[in-house]
């Protein structure tokens, strides 16, 4: 069952959490992430371990929880064997994944279906790059099949995230057109400029405008440029912020691997909100841990005055 309230609705009351990053879960959770369809190939092999993975973080008190479809695509599904029949069923499972753990929680949860970049599905590090030598339109193509099987499913929104290029944003921005669910664009940024390198307020101006698109703001970036994102995106579309940085640690894509340490402090989300966030939450190596503590943080006795400050 869905809750009642659209998100939207909720996000003008006040802030409201997401979850942490599901790979470092299932990770936790003694699950073999190698090879290319990374979290994904458990849609097909043990969904019930993505399952408790969502449920962990209800438990921490999470109001959204994210799909397992950010690396699962039509292509790359195609390369393990599966039909394009296959895929859109697995890509609907992911949605009744994260369903069926939100009606564990005792608050309201909603579903938001991941949409990954292009890159994501290369499992090469792309989403961090951008620039693959496609156009805006073969990009749209690519990802308006999995828009609409995710769509179909009946998530609460989309969550077309970590995007690294305003050429992608604009792709999927008009693969979404039509769908009949709302969708957040957060991109992943690096010294305050997406990761192919373009002003990030050209690039969150995007998102202005569009009825569709309930939030604008960043993930799986550093986390000490996550209150300057937050301020940029609400002042330039006068829409909600959304903000999930990962740890702070560096992905290693040859390596497949993480460097450096954690630079995550849930305390910051009191800075978030101040700047204009409304969905705030992790990314990659942030755990339930992390999300019990910025649920803790916003909780009504401990205190929100300033919380919810004007969001243009």
């Amino acid at each position: 069952m869905k809750p009642a309230r659209p998100l939207a609705a909720a996000l003008a009351a006040g802030p409201v959490v997401l979850d942490g990053g599901l790979s470092n879960q299932l990770q936790a959770q003694g699950c073999d992430l190698t090879g290319g369809l990374w979290s994904a190939r458990l849609l097909a092999d043990d969904p019930r371990q993505i399952t408790a993975a969502h449920t962990a973080y209800v438990r921490a008190g999470a109001q959204v929880l994210i799909t397992s479809s950010y690396q699962a695509t039509f292509e790359g599904f195609a390369r393990w064997g599966l039909d394009r029949a296959e895929t859109a069923r697995l890509l609907r499972r992911s949605v009744d994944l994260a369903r069926s753990a939100a009606q564990t929680a005792d608050h309201e949860v909603w579903v938001a279906a991941s949409v990954g970049p292009y890159g994501a599905m290369l499992a090469d590090g792309s989403e961090y790059r951008g620039r693959y030598g496609l156009g805006v339109r073969e990009l749209e193509r690519f990802h308006r099949p999995r828009i609409e099987a995710l769509a179909a499913a009946g998530p609460d929104v989309l969550a077309l995230e970590t995007v690294p290029d305003t050429e992608e944003a604009e792709a999927l921005l008009r693969a979404a057109e039509g769908c009949g669910v709302p969708v957040w664009l957060s991109y992943t940024l690096a010294g305050g400029r997406t990761r192919a390198g373009q002003d990030a307020a050209a690039a969150f101006g995007i998102g202005a405008g569009r009825d569709e698109v309930i939030a604008v703001g960043v993930n799986c970036c550093d986390p000490r440029e996550a209150a300057a994102a937050v301020a940029l995106a609400s002042r330039v579309t006068g829409k909600p912020a959304v903000v999930y940085p990962n740890s702070g640690e560096r992905w290693d894509a040859a390596a497949r691997a993480w460097r450096g340490g954690s630079a995550y402090d849930p305390a910051r989300v009191r800075e978030w909100c101040a700047a204009g966030a409304r969905l705030v939450g992790g990314c990659c190596r942030v755990g339930p841990r992390e999300i019990g503590e910025l649920t803790r943080l916003l909780a009504p006795d401990e205190g929100q005055k300033g919380v919810k400050g004007p969001v243009a």
